[in-house]
């Protein structure tokens, strides 16, 4: 059984079976561990230099539960609702709904994979430069720490979630391999 959500007179955008919301417990850990690759960035940035790191805990937050929330979750089956992180109910408090037919062409879903590598790639080089430079063995269990919570969340979690979401067949950005995936499917009503 699909899902339909009705786009205007005419046609109809199918999702997937999944998810039609996910529980408060999923979303908090959702969140908890993207605040935790935040805050294990910005101490390998601090390790590095203490006003890189404040400025890379701001623009990540920035980036990450404000700016991706307009460009990807307005247009996602999701707005309103309670994804896998949550980020459809807040974007619906910050922004109006988009249109789920621009979710594969808007910008957001070309800089997601930018953003999120970035969260680990940036404090990484600075962390290890800092490490090179100073060596301790703090600097060095962030730096495993960052790389195992990116990895986590950029195949284990992702994977997990996308497995479950009403979009993955649609989704450009699915962990989830789909016949048709990055293709909106539609219907045409008669």
């Amino acid at each position: 059984m699909s899902l339909m959500s009705e786009t205007d007179n005419k046609s109809k955008v199918v999702a997937c079976e999944g998810r039609e919301e996910y529980s408060r417990a999923a979303v908090i850990d959702a969140n908890l561990a993207v605040l935790l690759w935040i805050a294990l960035g910005t101490d390998a940035c601090y390790f590095f230099n203490h006003v890189v790191a404040w400025v890379f805990l701001g623009v990540a937050l920035l980036l990450v539960f404000v700016v991706l929330r307009r460009l990807v979750c307005t247009n996602c089956y999701y707005y309103g609702k309670r994804c896998a992180a949550g980020w459809g109910k807040l974007s619906a408090l910050m922004f109006k709904q988009g249109d789920i037919e621009k979710f594969n062409d808007s910008i957001g879903i070309k800089l997601a994979p930018v953003i999120y590598g970035s969260l680990t790639v940036v404090p990484l080089v600075l962390g290890t430069i800092a490490t090179i430079q100073h060596f301790s063995v703090l600097k060095v269990i962030v730096l495993v720490a960052l790389l195992l919570v990116g990895f986590y969340s950029g195949t284990i979690s992702r994977k997990r979630t996308c497995a479950q979401c009403k979009m993955r067949c649609c989704c450009k950005g699915s962990a989830v391999k789909e016949s048709g995936k990055g293709e909106m499917k539609k219907e045409i009503e008669p």
